[in-house]
């Protein structure tokens, strides 16, 4: 069996044909299998057996069932950082995975009793919610379900049942050791990611490998390795099959519009924003801690076997804090500056919301730095209570390079369930499209306001209209926050639906993420509005968030 070798559900008529490895390689592991189809509740059958919005192909479902078995989870005793203490130092709290989930769990209490600002929320429909979201995984795997990959990137380089990854790791010579290909998937993995934003419904890739048209997610995910296959972010003669500082320093807006095949007719949405997202990116590989003397970003793998809380074990365990801080402060220059900041700390995928609790003097636009240089506080709430932090790239980042480093180098990483929910649109989308968070009527008349100015201003053809917002607007900040609450409550009552199906096992939130919650996004979307496939609330995205 392959490095990454799966079992596919495509069925055998749909999947893409695979080509023929060199004969010192292993062969992937491409059966299909079948199971039952199930329709979840509020939905038509054609539904179900369809292609992803990822690919014009036609066929099974587009994204690869079964990759990656979930990694292994070490057991107590391994040491894990304390975050800071938000009295002392706000901004590090802030900064922290652990903020997250505590500070988003104060807009989900509100949320479950229905004291949202922007939303009226239908508790009595979350378990519609759950039955959908149970139906798409026993619709798609096997039970007990201990196949379903935890979330991540490597999954959409598979579009069409063909394992990509595989196919690449074997290309390569014999004397490229495990060390070195893990570091290669982790320069194309976290370029992919952070390419990984809303492509908007005009834009589509052919892959110049098949013919075929992709979108979407997974249509970057294929760009992106075609660019990476070509070296387009390298600036190694001798190594074309990687990302470094050299390489990013090239890298122009025209190039990656080239790369994406961005033109007018098939324009990308955030094109430029992208493209200094990758930009920064080779500033901030001048980091020679985190990403050594060559600054890729594959280095960083080094780091995170020498560090001292890893060296601690006697198996290799990565604290999870310890591949947070690599990403959280050595990617700082690639976030964009006009972001919410403490003290002159930039706070990346934070914001103000005004269901948090408000101090006397509430910052008026995420766009400022809200915070005097003081952490005093004043009506008993500090300033900086009122922000949500999120880190949503981050975190996808993290789900998508554990992948490899699990896979290749064995690796276990210890905290894994600080990790939250995804507040982005699919998963977001799918609490709005099943009718558990409406919006106001106020902040829908704005919405729509908002869109109908959006395509007048971008040319853009309103076929189906939908509320649009900014992404720091109050109202995606509140979507956002209850999103993560809701994810972490989906995944309870996910196993409890299941639990015949289980036989004593359970899923994980990265588990219901891959399997469910996000592709239900998706699939609801695709029935509530055929022709685009949006999500039921627009963002009008720069590409650097979602």
């Amino acid at each position: 069996m392959g490095l990454f070798s799966r079992r596919d559900r495509v069925p055998k008529a749909a999947a893409e044909p695979q080509p023929e490895l060199p004969s010192s390689q292993s062969k992937t592991s491409l059966g299909s299998g079948s199971s039952s189809i199930i329709t979840p509740i509020n939905t038509t059958s054609r539904v179900m057996n369809r292609t992803s919005a990822g690919t014009t192909s036609t066929g099974g479902p587009g994204t690869p069932l079964t990759p990656f078995s979930p990694g292994p989870t070490p057991g107590a005793g391994v040491g894990m950082l304390r975050s800071p203490d938000p009295q002392l130092d706000p901004a590090g709290y802030l900064r922290s995975l652990g903020a997250v989930r505590e500070r988003c769990k104060i807009v989900t209490a509100k949320a479950c009793k229905n004291e949202l600002l922007h939303f009226n929320v239908d508790m009595q429909k979350f378990p519609d919610v759950v039955s959908f979201v149970a139906n798409i995984i026993k619709r798609d795997y096997d039970a007990p379900f201990t196949n379903i990959p935890g979330h991540g990137r490597y999954q959409h380089f598979g579009v069409g049942g063909r394992d990509r990854i595989a196919h690449l790791l074997a290309t390569w010579a014999e004397e490229v050791d495990n060390t070195e290909k893990c570091k290669r998937l982790i320069d194309l993995f976290l370029v992919s990611v952070l390419l990984d934003a809303g492509a908007g419904t005009q834009w589509s890739y052919k892959s110049s490998e098949n013919g075929r048209v992709y979108r979407r997610s997974e249509g970057i995910a294929i760009a992106t390795l075609e660019m990476f296959k070509t070296g387009l972010f390298s600036g190694n003669s001798s190594n074309k099959y990687q990302v470094d500082k050299e390489g990013l320093r090239q890298l122009t807006v025209e190039r990656l519009a080239q790369g994406l095949q961005s033109k007018p007719g098939n324009e990308m949405a955030g094109l430029e924003g992208r493209a200094q997202l990758l930009i920064r990116l080779g500033v901030a590989l001048e980091n020679k801690e985190f990403f050594g003397e060559d600054g890729r970003p594959g280095n960083m793998l080094d780091y995170i076997l020498s560090h001292p809380a890893t060296q601690a074990s006697s198996v290799i365990t990565v604290p999870m804090p310890v591949l947070w801080n690599v990403l959280m402060n050595g990617l700082d220059p690639v976030w964009p500056p006009s972001r919410t900041a403490i003290n002159g700390v930039p706070l990346g995928d934070a914001w103000p919301c005004n269901s948090m609790p408000q101090p006397a003097q509430s910052p008026s636009s995420p766009t400022f730095s809200p915070f005097p240089n003081t952490t005093g506080q004043s009506n008993g709430v500090a300033p900086w209570e009122c922000i949500l932090p999120f880190h949503k790239l981050t975190q996808w980042l993290t789900y998508s390079l554990m992948q490899p480093m699990q896979s290749i180098m064995k690796i276990q990483f210890a905290g894994q369930e600080l990790l939250t929910g995804l507040p982005e649109y699919r998963n977001g989308g799918l609490f709005v499209d099943l009718g558990v968070l409406t919006l106001k009527p106020e902040d829908q008349e704005r919405g729509l306001q908002h869109y109908a100015e959006y395509c007048q201003r971008t040319g853009t053809k309103e076929v189906e209209v939908a509320p649009m917002f900014e992404p720091g607007d109050d109202v995606i900040v509140e979507w956002r926050g209850v999103t993560v609450g809701f994810l972490d409550m989906l995944t309870a009552e996910v196993n409890k639906a299941l639990k015949n199906e289980l036989a004593g096992n359970e899923l994980t939130l990265a588990q219901v993420l891959e399997a469910g919650s996000w592709k239900g996004g998706r699939e609801i979307a695709e029935v509530s509005r055929p022709n685009t496939k949006e999500p039921p609330i627009l963002i009008d995205s720069d590409g650097t968030v979602f």
